[in-house]
């Protein structure tokens, strides 16, 4: 992979693999962290499996919503996530694919480092996702989801 398409976070987080991996496959879990505050999470169905699609919609203070489909390529409990929004169901293609998430839960000293890793169909829709504020927001969401699997 080309890393002038590749956006990445990570942070050491002290909890461990199978608290943050519940917190991305729960979707009652990932209303409560998911989108960067004031943004909420009204909507998450996750159906976790590879094949499996995923719905998830962001609103904005406005009340807009931001629907975010995608499908799970890869599973492996407590450990790595693999979606994209290049499908929207099942494999029926989206009209405009934007990225891939790989999600990943590494045991290190008791804690997890946990790491997003995002990759774009283009260098444009990279620098674009980075202009949208990628580093901040998926920060803040780290940091609410630090918070939260403090908490279960």
């Amino acid at each position: 992979m080309s890393p002038d398409r590749e956006l990445v976070l990570t942070r050491l987080i002290d909890a461990p693999p199978e608290k943050l991996y519940r917190a991305w496959t729960d979707g009652e879990l990932l209303k409560q962290w998911f989108a960067p505050k004031p943004y909420s999470t009204p909507v998450a169905e996750l159906d976790v499996r590879p094949g499996g699609t995923t719905m998830v919609v962001m609103r904005g203070q406005d009340g807009k919503d931001m629907p975010l489909p995608g499908v799970y390529l890869e599973v492996v409990p407590n450990r790595r996530l693999v979606l994209t929004d290049a499908y929207v169901r099942a494999w029926e293609p989206s009209a405009k694919p934007f990225m891939t998430l790989i999600v990943t839960f590494a045991e290190e000293a008791g804690k997890t480092r946990y790491t997003a890793t995002v990759r774009h169909w283009t260098v444009d829709d990279r620098e674009a996702h980075e202009k949208m504020g990628f580093h901040e927001g998926w920060g803040l969401c780290a940091d609410q989801l630090t918070e939260l699997v403090g908490r279960i």
